[in-house]
């Protein structure tokens, strides 16, 4: 997976524009400005599927696109975005966002000087994918997704803190993709919190969970605990979308899917400390059963066996 961060500032009109199309689209760009003034701002993570960043123009414009085999979300985090496809105009402030939807031409006829943009972009093929293994049911060739997603109530709510937190801190989260299998845990986590955000309960197909379909990602993890594990990953493998996953695990286990994975792992690790070779560090120990951040799996060995992994392997 190809992961790359870019930080742009620039008052030039031709750099900001190809910057742009550069990150996310080509477009048009249109000066609406009375003075001609701008100032791009925008600063983004791109780890392959999914592209996350922030963007102001600091100048009126508006953008005319095709998106071409991708969705884009534009969550304006003050200002406001207004924009038109398929006769429909649609205003998107602050608590709302707009959805610009995979090979569909969309003018965005005005995005005001004071606007600053939350922008995710998702390839359709993937996002598309994901949504068939998330819900448990065949969407594709198209998703149907709303022209605007209330983000003041969950689920929205929930799929907007979590872009948020992400894009807040840019620099550490550069650093944090060059890992390799941090990047497709946290583009997994983006389009299962997004896909169920857009998807009424009604539409989610599946029945009751069982205890078969538990079993089934119990087994997986135990085989393969260290494996990257997405919510997806875990649905595709039982045959259900996430939602019945997790309220099957709520039901039979008690815990969610993510809490068992957590103390296999845990399991594993205090294993091989107990029985520690000559030359291995702590951090390799982590690092064999999937915990990408040292800090993390020390915090989560002393919650599970009240000591830290140093203190073990000192005696």
């Amino acid at each position: 997976m190809t992961m790359a961060s870019t930080i742009t500032e620039t008052q030039d009109w031709d750099a900001a524009s190809r910057a742009v199309a550069g990150a996310y689209f080509p477009h048009t760009l249109t000066d609406l400005s009375p003075n001609g003034a701008m100032k791009l701002s925008m600063r983004t993570v791109d780890f392959g599927p999914v592209t996350l960043g922030r963007l102001g123009w600091g100048a009126d414009v508006s953008i005319e696109c095709d998106y071409p085999d991708a969705y884009e979300i534009n969550i304006p985090l003050s200002g406001s975005l207004e924009s038109c496809s398929q006769g429909d105009t649609v205003l998107s402030r602050p608590g709302q966002a707009a959805v610009f939807r995979a090979d569909e031409p969309t003018l965005i006829t005005r995005w005001s000087g004071d606007c600053s943009v939350l922008g995710v972009k998702f390839d359709s093929a993937y996002l598309e994918q994901e949504a068939d293994r998330i819900l448990g049911s065949d969407l594709r060739p198209g998703l149907h997704l709303p022209s605007q997603i209330d983000l003041t109530e969950a689920p929205g709510h929930s799929w907007f803190r979590l872009v948020r937190s992400l894009t807040a801190q840019l620099r550490e989260l550069a650093d944090l993709l060059a890992n390799p299998v941090v990047g497709p845990q946290l583009a997994g986590a983006i389009t299962s919190a997004f896909v169920l955000a857009v998807t009424p309960d009604e539409e989610v197909r599946g029945g009751a969970p069982r205890p078969r379909i538990v079993k089934r990602v119990l087994d997986g993890l135990n085989d393969d605990p260290a494996r990257a594990w997405t919510a997806a990953d875990m649905a595709e493998l039982a045959g259900t979308s996430v939602r019945r996953l997790q309220e099957g695990f709520r039901e039979y286990v008690g815990r969610s899917p993510s809490e068992c994975l957590l103390d296999i792992r845990l399991s594993r690790a205090d294993a091989d400390l107990r029985a520690l070779e000559p030359g291995v560090t702590v951090s390799e120990v982590a690092a064999r059963w999937g915990f990408t951040h040292a800090g993390r799996f020390s915090a989560a060995y002393r919650r599970r066996y009240g000591r830290s992994p140093s203190e073990l392997i000192r005696f």
